[in-house]
């Protein structure tokens, strides 16, 4: 039944992530397991491609294979791998499972196979339960037969990628590739919002375009201005980055367009400047709107003519640079003051791109604090570190003034705060909504919490079960004009599963 389930899924058309999706759901059915993951290796670097089971957040982990013991032996074999409910490794997914959401309970029994496409390690399949023995010598000879059909899908979800690739740049093949996480960044979010401005930033990155980043501070702009590089036709020569903020009035010509030996006092030798050091590639203006006007003139005519000249010679240079810009400030604004040059704000602006705010893509503050999580756990040596159910709802009930960054300064600190209250470093620590020091909640929320609440005042746990959760499709449904399919993605349930819950609801 697996089986023709499988390959029924590889021969139908579907979109790379519902294939994918689908196969893990599929797998934690006829395992009877608590979680499934798909996990693909960038460097060494397992990132979360299609998980089943776990909450929100573990979606937007990214876990160094060498600091997961039980990875790196599900990577070391070409054979399943079972490890024994008494097994003192740490498992990477110890209190992220969904089967008792709120409890930081560890993984008592976890089997894994390394996946293999074209001879290389293209990443692994992980099943992980909370009870001990779920996982029996027969399903690990399955899995080692089933995880031939994965490869099938893994491989025929690449090759749909890399002719979707190809069809939006024909030099795709010429470009290096380089993983997001060698590099040390990385887009996080899965939010319409998110998906929108990527798919603008893969057209517009194989012109020349200059590109103006718009957003407030703290949302990114230099990580969408290097995902716009990595993607460019000059992806092989160097991102040249500057601070416009952190440069001295007095100092900011020269570091852009060089100087020659004795330009001014303290110029003992001839320096090339940031324009020649990005010529044919990419530079990147941080906060553009701090630049001083008289510099300003000066960055017009290498847009007009591509043509730089040292401060302090008469020889002008040739450069070949693809500009990108990024502000927090009105530039329209500023041009009306005269602060910021009406010619230069067009030249700059030829493709502006705006960057929401975090508060507009709260789906996307789960996978966030899921990589920041993550990326704590490995700096404080711990062995798991989690949110409960009220941290979590007090992250998304946030406004985020400051964005990405202030998200990531909150479970920084939180993390911190939790270990010096007297959290071990070998237990799983969960991060209570105390230690976020963040005022999330609004008066109206609470209100309408209490109401909640007491609406369950005196109710048995399987009647009170059984009203939330028709509350919650209902609201799904009325979002979603009454579809179901729809509804079962925001629930992150499968759509058949839905309905059959709806059925004994009586909602159908």
């Amino acid at each position: 039944m697996l089986q023709e389930s499988l390959i029924a899924d590889l021969v139908t058309e579907l979109p790379a992530a519902v294939r994918l999706q689908r196969l893990v759901s599929t797998l934690r059915n006829h395992f009877s397991c608590g979680a499934v993951g798909l996990l693909r290796l960038e460097h060494d670097v397992l990132k979360p491609i299609a998980l089943h089971g776990l909450v929100r957040e573990a979606q937007g982990r990214r876990f160094v294979v060498a600091q997961h013991p039980r990875l790196v032996a599900i990577m070391a074999s070409r054979n399943p791998v079972r490890f024994e409910p008494d097994s003192e490794l740490p498992d990477p997914y110890d209190g992220l499972l969904a089967e008792q959401p709120g409890s930081a309970l560890p993984v008592h029994d976890c089997m894994g196979i390394a996946l293999y496409v074209e001879g290389r390690c293209w990443g692994v399949l992980t099943l992980d339960a909370l009870e001990a023995g779920s996982f029996s010598p027969a399903a690990v000879y399955e899995l080692q037969r089933y995880s031939l059909l994965v490869e099938a899908a893994v491989r025929m979800t690449e090759l749909e990628q890399a002719n979707r690739a190809l069809r939006l740049s024909h030099q795709a093949d010429e470009q290096p590739f380089e993983p997001r996480a060698k590099q040390g960044y990385e887009l996080i979010g899965q939010s319409s919002a998110i998906t929108k401005i990527l798919q603008e930033l893969s057209v517009v990155a194989t012109s020349d375009l200059p590109v103006l980043l718009l957003g407030e501070t703290g949302v990114g702009k230099e990580l969408f201005a290097r995902h716009l590089h990595r993607n460019s036709n000059r992806a092989k020569q160097a991102m040249v980055y500057i601070n416009c903020a952190a440069l001295p009035e007095s100092l900011a010509e020269s570091e852009l367009f060089g100087h020659c030996k004795g330009a001014f006092s303290g110029a003992h030798s001839e320096r090339a400047g940031r324009f020649e050091a990005a010529d044919n590639g990419t530079l990147f203006l941080d906060e553009v709107g701090e630049l001083p006007l008289a510099v300003q003139a000066k960055l017009l005519r290498v847009l007009q003519n591509g043509e730089i000249q040292r401060l302090g010679s008469d020889k002008t240079r040739q450069v070949n640079v693809r500009l990108v810009a990024a502000t927090n400030r009105d530039l329209k604004q500023q041009v009306k003051d005269g602060e910021f040059r009406a010619d230069l704000y067009h030249r700059l602006s030829v493709y502006p791109l705006p960057i929401p705010p975090l508060r507009e893509r709260p789906e996307d503050i789960p996978l966030l604090a899921g990589h920041f999580l993550e990326l704590n756990r490995s700096r404080l040596g711990l062995r798991a570190l989690r949110l409960s159910m009220d941290a979590e709802l007090a992250l998304m009930s946030y406004s985020w003034p400051g964005n990405v960054r202030e998200l990531e300064h909150v479970i920084s600190r939180a993390a911190i705060k939790a270990l010096s209250q007297g959290a071990s470093r070998a237990d799983i620590v969960t991060l209570e909504a105390t230690l976020l020091d963040i005022d999330s909640v609004p008066a109206t929320l609470i209100h309408q919490e209490q109401n909640e609440t007491a609406a369950f005042n005196g109710i048995a746990l399987k009647p009170a079960v059984n009203q939330l959760q028709r509350q919650m499709i209902q609201q799904a449904l009325a979002q979603h004009d009454g579809s179901w399919s729809l509804a079962a993605r925001q629930l992150e349930v499968d759509p058949s599963n839905l309905h059959k819950l709806a059925q004994r609801l009586g909602l159908k």
